[in-house]
């Protein structure tokens, strides 16, 4: 039996590349397209044309988020990561290769979601380097369902570990 880890503080989307992220209490994840109502749902994100896969729902930790404000002296609101979901109580991190539960929905982790300029450029200075390891995960919708504020995240038992794209194995 697998049990809860952390939980979802906040959701939010953009219907258009740069746009604001507008914060949700509810969303709809659709394998193969992402969350709806967001831009890479409908393929117009800044990066949606690029090759690779995990554009579908980007994960953050809010402690992340607090930890570069205490050790970079740089804050931003949780939307402004320009991640979808903020989460408290897990190390996403360890979640590159291994298949959990956010609520209804089961994801797979297939990489770190790295800090880049762009997102710098977006939000403030300091954000890229504030963010380094720690940007959080990128992840592929396996089932349809809601997400919600509040659900809780699950690693699964029994799911093969193996490594991700970046090379790093979940313990």
């Amino acid at each position: 039996m697998s049990r809860a880890t952390g939980e979802v503080v906040s959701i939010h989307i953009s219907p258009e590349a740069e746009g604001a992220m507008r914060s949700i209490g509810t969303v709809r994840a659709v394998p193969g397209r992402g969350l709806e109502g967001d831009r890479y749902f409908r393929a117009a994100g800044t990066y949606s044309n690029r090759p690779g896969t995990g554009r579908e729902v980007t994960l953050i930790e809010l402690e992340a988020i607090e930890a570069m404000a205490r050790d970079n002296e740089v804050q931003i609101a949780p939307g402004d990561a320009r991640r979808n979901v903020v989460t408290r109580g897990v190390a996403l991190n360890h979640l590159v290769g291994r298949e959990f539960r956010v609520g209804g929905v089961r994801l797979r982790g297939v990489r770190l979601c790295e800090p880049c300029s762009h997102l710098e450029g977006l939000t403030r200075r300091g954000v890229l380097d504030g963010l380094v390891h720690r940007g959080g995960l990128r992840a592929q919708i396996l089932t349809e369902g809601e997400i919600r504020v509040g659900d809780p995240i699950e690693p699964l038992e029994g799911v093969p570990v193996e490594a991700g794209p970046t090379g790093v194995v979940a313990h």
